[in-house]
C-alpha cells in the first residue's frame, strides 16, 4: 500500500528513482523496495490524497482537490475548472465511474432519488476509495493509475509531453502559454492529461509499443481518437458541483439504455485486470464495454509516464482498444445521435446511428431541438429517426420531471463540449464548449405543445436572419460587389445579437411554480406555447429590423443607383430600395406571429 501523500502535492519519497534514458534495453517495471534496506519506497502520487482536481469554489476562489475532497467537499463547488474543457468532461466521466461503482448502482430511479435528498454517500466512497487506493496512485511502480508500467518500444524511446498535452499549439504559436511546448508537468497535471488522453487523444500514427501485434516497423497506425473525441458530448449541470454528479448519476433501470449488459462485469478501468500492451482478445472486445463504468473509463491509449520527484518529463502514448461509434446509442448517454444513410449504404444495414458532434460555428441553442426533441431541422430529409437523436442523459432528467422528483419550473443548464479534429483527425483543432439552460418541463412528453414552439423559435430565428443575408447579398449585387463576405458578416451579427435574448427568453419560458390559490396554472392554457412564441418573434423582428435599417444607411452610392441582373426568370432591376422591400416582406413572412390586420407593407 503506497505512502499517504504530503498535502503539497508532490510525489512522497526520499530518494528519487533513476531517470530512465533511451538506450536498446527494454525498461522493466520498478522493482519494490526491500525490507530493512538502505532504499526507501518508490514515488507516489495518491489520487485519492493529493490535490489534482481543479475545481471553482462557489465563492469564486479556484482550487486543486484530491478525489476524496472533491466528493466531500461537492456542495461548495461550483464546477470543475480543468486545463481545458474537454478536460473537464473526461474528469467529470471518471468521478461518475467512482459514484457508480461505490453505489454499484443506483439501481432504481427511487434509490436516485434518496440520494437527491440526503446527498452524496461520503462514507461509501471513503470506504472505496481506500479499498482501491492503490489503483489510484499515478506513479506506482507495478499498477500506475490508468497506464502499463512495463510499456516501452523496441528502442527504448518516449517522447515529449506535447503529446499528451491538448492545448499545446499546433504550429501557431501566440496567445498561448505553451509556446515552446509542455516541457515538464507537475504530478497533478500530469494526471488530469492521462484521463484526457485516454478520452481526447487525437488519431495519427504513434509509438508502437512491444508487445503490440498491430505494431508494424515500430510504429503504431492510425486507430481513431479516443472514445469522447467522437461524441458531441452533453451533461447536465447543476448549482454546484454535487447536482451536477448527482443530475448525471443515471439509474440502472433506465429504459433504452444499456447501464450493465451483464451484471457484475460493469467495472471501471482499475477495477479491471491491469492492461498490457496487447488490446482486448477480439471475444472480449466484441462484447464491451458492459456498462457505463466500463464506458466512461474506457482505455483507448496505452500510456506510460516518464517521472522523477519532481514531476513529468516525458511519456510514451500508444494505441490501446479502439471503439467504433456506430450504433452506440444504447450505450453512450452524454451525445446526441444521427442516422446516417450514407453509411447505411455503404454497410448494407437496415439502420446506422453516429454521434452527432458539434459545430463550433453555432451556438448551442441553435441546436436545441436534437436536445429537446431530438429532432433537427431538415432530418426527413435525411431520413434520421428523431426518437433516437436526443441524448440519453436528457431523457434521464424528462423522466425526473416526469416521476416528480424534479419541479417543473427546474433550470437545467445543457452544457456542450467536443473536440474538433483536423488533418486526418491527427490534432485538435478547436474545442467546443457551451450551455443553454432550460426549464425541464420542455424535455417530457406532457409538454410536448411548448417543447415543439422553443425548436420551432430557434427556427424563426435563422428565418429572419436569411432574409438579412439575402438583404445584405442584394445590397452588394445592386453595387457589383462580392456578396459572400458582406452576408457573412451580416449573419453573424445577428446570430450574435440575439444570442443573449433568446437564452433569456428560454429560460423564462416556464412561469415561476406556485400560483396564487384559484389562480389558473398558464401551463393549461392551450394558447400559452403560442403566445409566448410571438413574444420572442416580435424580439427577432426588432432586432433583425434594427440591422437592416444599419445596413440600408449604410449602403453605397452605386447600391443606391443600382443595375440591372440577368436570372432564369428574365432580367430586373435591383438597387436598394428593391431589395430592402424584399427584405421587409421575407422578414413579414418568417415571423407570422408578429403581422397584425395593422401592419403596412414598409412597417417592421
Amino acid at each position: 500500500m503506497p505512502s499517504e501523500t504530503p498535502p503539497s502535492g508532490s510525489a512522497s519519497t526520499t530518494a528519487p528513482p533513476t531517470e530512465h534514458t533511451p538506450g536498446p534495453a527494454a525498461p522493466g517495471p520498478a522493482s519494490e523496495p526491500v525490507p530493512g534496506s538502505d532504499h526507501t519506497a518508490t514515488p507516489t502520487f495518491d489520487l485519492t490524497r493529493s490535490p489534482w482536481v481543479p475545481v471553482l469554489r462557489n465563492d469564486g476562489t479556484e482550487a486543486e482537490l484530491s478525489l476524496t475532497e472533491v466528493f466531500e467537499q461537492a456542495a461548495d463547488v461550483r464546477r470543475l475548472v480543468g486545463d481545458v474543457p474537454t478536460q473537464d468532461f473526461a474528469l467529470l466521466r471518471l468521478l461518475l465511474a467512482v459514484l457508480h461503482d461505490a453505489l454499484d448502482g443506483p439501481q432504481e430511479i427511487e434509490d436516485w432519488g434518496d440520494l437527491w435528498e440526503e446527498g452524496l454517500p461520503l462514507e461509501e466512497l471513503r470506504a472505496y476509495l481506500d479499498t482501491h487506493r492503490e489503483r489510484f496512485d499515478l506513479l506506482h511502480p507495478r499498477i500506475p493509475f490508468l497506464q502499463v508500467a512495463d510499456l516501452h518500444t523496441g528502442k527504448g524511446e518516449y517522447s515529449a509531453l506535447d503529446r499528451m498535452v491538448a492545448d499545446v499549439p499546433n504550429g501557431a504559436r501566440f496567445f498561448t502559454m505553451r509556446a515552446h511546448g509542455a516541457r515538464r508537468l507537475g504530478h497533478a497535471e500530469a494526471a488530469r492529461w492521462v484521463v484526457h488522453a485516454h478520452a481526447y487523444d487525437p488519431s495519427g500514427i504513434k509509438s508502437g509499443a512491444e508487445g503490440d501485434p498491430r505494431v508494424k516497423g515500430g510504429k503504431g497506425y492510425p486507430q481513431g481518437v479516443g472514445w469522447a473525441g467522437n461524441l458531441g458530448g452533453v451533461y447536465a449541470e447543476g448549482d454546484d458541483l454535487c447536482q451536477t454528479l448527482l443530475l448525471n448519476l443515471i439509474a440502472f433501470d433506465t429504459p433504452n439504455l444499456e447501464t450493465a449488459t451483464e451484471p457484475g462485469r460493469d467495472r471501471p478501468a482499475w477495477a479491471h485486470p491491469p492492461t498490457t500492451a496487447a488490446p482486448l482478445e477480439p471475444v472480449e472486445a466484441a462484447s464491451r464495454p458492459h456498462g457505463l463504468r466500463d464506458l466512461y473509463t474506457w482505455q483507448s491509449r496505452r500510456l506510460r509516464l516518464h517521472h522523477d520527484t519532481e514531476g513529468v518529463h516525458g511519456v510514451l502514448l500508444a494505441y490501446g482498444d479502439p471503439l467504433t461509434p456506430r450504433n452506440m446509442h444504447p450505450r453512450e448517454p452524454m451525445s446526441a445521435w444521427r442516422r446516417s444513410p450514407a453509411q447505411e449504404k455503404k454497410l448494407r444495414e437496415t439502420t446506422v446511428y453516429l454521434p452527432r458532434e458539434h459545430d463550433p460555428t453555432r451556438a448551442a441553442w441553435r441546436g436545441l431541438g436534437a436536445l429537446v426533441t431530438g429532432k433537427v431541422r431538415g432530418a426527413d430529409q435525411r431520413q434520421e429517426a428523431a426518437e433516437k437523436v436526443r441524448p440519453r442523459v436528457l431523457e434521464w432528467i424528462a423522466r425526473l420531471t416526469v416521476d416528480g422528483y424534479l419541479p417543473r419550473g427546474y433550470l437545467l443548464r445543457a452544457r456542450l463540449v467536443g473536440a474538433v479534429y483536423g488533418t486526418q483527425q491527427s490534432v485538435i483543432d478547436e474545442i467546443v464548449d457551451d450551455a443553454v439552460a432550460m426549464p425541464v418541463v420542455l424535455l417530457h412528453e406532457r409538454n410536448r405543445e411548448l417543447a415543439r414552439e422553443a425548436v420551432d423559435a430557434v427556427t424563426d430565428a435563422e428565418d429572419a436572419v436569411t432574409a438579412l443575408g439575402d438583404l445584405a447579398t442584394g445590397l452588394a449585387q445592386a453595387a457589383g460587389a462580392e456578396s459572400d463576405g458582406p452576408r457573412a458578416t451580416a449573419r453573424d451579427r445577428a446570430f450574435g445579437d440575439l444570442d443573449a435574448p433568446f437564452r433569456n427568453w428560454l429560460s423564462e419560458l416556464v412561469p415561476a411554480a406556485g400560483t396564487a390559490d384559484g389562480a389558473e396554472d398558464p401551463l393549461d392554457d392551450p394558447r400559452y406555447p403560442t403566445e409566448q412564441r410571438r413574444e420572442w418573434q416580435l424580439t427577432v423582428r426588432a432586432t433583425v429590423a434594427r440591422l437592416g435599417d444599419e445596413l440600408i444607411e449604410s449602403a453605397s452610392e452605386a447600391s443606391w443607383e443600382g443595375r440591372v441582373l440577368q436570372t432564369k426568370s428574365g432580367a430586373f432591376w435591383l438597387n436598394t430600395s428593391s431589395a430592402d422591400l424584399r427584405f421587409r416582406r421575407a422578414l413579414r413572412a418568417s415571423l407570422p406571429l408578429t403581422v397584425s390586420d395593422h401592419t403596412t407593407e414598409e412597417s417592421t
